[in-house]
């Protein structure tokens, strides 16, 4: 297994979105960081998302796995989010899919707690947030 950090993607998107604009959101964000796609280990978001086509389009297409928790384990995770959305809430009883879903696999999968790297970002139909632990 390869030593280093690890990179978590957290996605969130609205039903329908294509893999398109999830793919072009997550390389725009990777570029401006200057984080290479290879270093990202894997993909989180919520288990209302589990069927969604386009996340499970763009986990094939990158090759990575999608975890999906449940609000109840995001929702422990309010606390360490840069953004709380009441809107997120009323919808899914957590207040940060991308940011929630992206620390949960990083500290499932790391032996330190995760911090975000990369807080939310945003499109109309799609958010993503980058954690990281070792």
């Amino acid at each position: 297994m390869s030593t280093g950090p690890i990179l978590v993607v957290g996605l969130g998107c609205q039903r329908g979105c294509p893999a398109s604009t999830l793919r072009e959101l997550l390389d725009q964000t990777l570029r401006a960081h200057g984080i290479e796609l290879s270093e990202v280990r894997a993909l989180a978001s919520i288990d209302l998302k589990r069927d969604e086509p386009g996340l499970l389009e763009l986990a094939e297409q990158l090759e990575l796995p999608l975890t999906c928790f449940n609000a109840e384990q995001l929702s422990s995770y309010q606390q360490r989010l840069s953004h709380r959305s009441e809107i997120a809430f009323e919808r899914t009883g957590c207040y940060g899919i991308a940011e929630s879903a992206a620390l949960a696999l990083a500290d499932r999968l790391g032996a330190t707690p995760a911090t975000l790297l990369i807080p939310r970002q945003k499109t109309p139909s799609a958010t993503l947030a980058l954690a990281v632990t070792s």
